[in-house]
């Protein structure tokens, strides 16, 4: 019993810290006019505090994660924290964007780290039938991240200038440091349960990299500019915009913990569904974005599927991990962080060529895409076993270990 209490307290040290690190790597978004305008910088400029941040951890992410792989995992994840908080607060200190830019580039370069491990480390302190819900509870601190961390990040930033927001983070940042370091058990990668996939399968894993980089790609090309798109196609007033993020933002919470609830028993199928759910939303907002009241429920599907989805790929990637499943995790931070890259890139593009109301459509055709190229996979595969069940019948029947399909 104090064992699970320790982990269950762990967990939500753990979960904590990836607040930290979401709502800290987007931080800048909300504070640009306040960065650039006291560091004598443009608000493009400014916007390199995030986009520099993204390209280090697609960088660094594998490189590191493979270096530090034999690394006790207790002191990895409080160190990469330590120096995310301490990097946070110089942050806060920067006198000049040089200075800033440095400790936002140190800051990314833990985060890969981070994200490779924390998802083994979590499912490694609970019985292995459990994953999905483990997943999916450590993942809430994620949603939580655009819907509470940002919002009131930038609030205080307007109350109190920019740096308070930073500090805020720091601070946050070394309890969760402090909490990690005494709540999570000693354990050596060798030691851990989480550290190898019980499915090993490259082609599914590579499969599933490249669906990753098309949802993401989609669904932040059309997040990235939903701002734009409610008050231009929409119509909504601008003063409506906090309570839209929110409902947004809040369905993406609630989803993720719903999805922990059927994500050990369903893998394949809830990744599927949330793809269909967010290619719905997405091709729905094209064609009715124009009404509020339909635009409402649309953007609390996107956020709830979206947010949902994430849990379900991680899960899934460390299923089908075809080494360890830090290397794996390390690979999903990648192809996330070019989605989100390419999505905001692309989605620039199209809204200075062809308009905001556009945006949602590209990004429900390469979610349709990506749904497409899972689901034609995994019927392949099962063709094939059904083939081979019918040269082999003394093989396990095609039923046998549904929820590992």
């Amino acid at each position: 019993m104090a064992h699970q209490r320790r982990a269950a307290y762990a967990l939500a040290a753990l979960s904590a810290a990836t607040f930290c690190y979401v709502t800290t790597e987007v931080l800048p978004i909300g504070l640009l006019t306040l960065i650039a305008p006291d560091l004598g910088r443009s608000r493009s400029e400014a916007g390199l505090l995030v986009t520099g941040y993204a390209v280090v951890v697609m960088i660094v992410a594998l490189p590191l994660t493979r270096v530090t792989r034999r690394l006790p995992r207790r002191p990895l994840l409080a160190g990469s924290l330590g120096v995310f908080a301490a990097a946070t607060a110089v942050s806060a200190s920067a006198t000049s964007y040089e200075v800033l830019l440095a400790a936002r580039l140190v800051s990314a370069t833990t985060n890969g780290v981070f994200w490779a491990v924390v998802f083994p480390v979590a499912i490694s302190m609970f019985p292995a039938n459990i994953r999905g819900r483990i997943v999916a509870r450590l993942s809430i601190g994620n949603a939580l991240g655009p819907v509470l961390g940002v919002p009131v990040s930038t609030w205080l930033g307007g109350q109190a200038g920019w740096r308070a927001a930073f500090v805020a983070m720091s601070i946050l940042g070394f309890v969760t440091c402090i909490a990690v370091a005494l709540l999570l058990p000693s354990v050596t990668p060798q030691q851990s349960a989480g550290d190898i996939g019980p499915m090993p399968d490259r082609h599914r894993f590579v499969v599933l990299l490249v669906a990753t980089i098309l949802a993401v790609t989609g669904a932040m090309g059309a997040f990235t500019y939903m701002t734009v798109f409610l008050l231009d196609v929409s119509g909504f007033a601008a003063a409506s915009l906090g309570m839209l993020l929110f409902v947004q933002g809040s369905f993406g919470v609630v989803g993720t913990w719903a999805a922990g609830r059927v994500l050990d028993r369903f893998p394949v199928g809830v990744v599927l569904g949330l793809l269909g759910l967010l290619t719905a939303a997405m091709i729905g907002l094209y064609g009715v974005g124009t009404s509020k009241a339909l635009t409402i429920p649309l953007l609390a599907v996107a956020g709830m599927s979206f947010s949902s989805l994430i849990a379900g790929i991680q899960h899934r990637i460390m299923q089908v991990a075809p080494s360890t499943t830090d290397m794996a995790s390390a690979s999903l931070s990648v192809a996330f962080n070019v989605g989100l890259a390419a999505g905001s890139l692309i989605g620039a593009g199209l809204l200075a060529t062809a308009g905001a109301r556009v945006i949602p459509l590209f990004a429900g055709l390469l979610t349709a895409t990506a749904f497409a190229m899972l689901a034609c996979h995994e019927m392949s595969r099962r063709r094939r076993r059904r083939d081979t069940l019918r040269r082999s019948p003394d093989l396990p029947p095609v039923g046998h270990s549904v929820a590992h399909v």
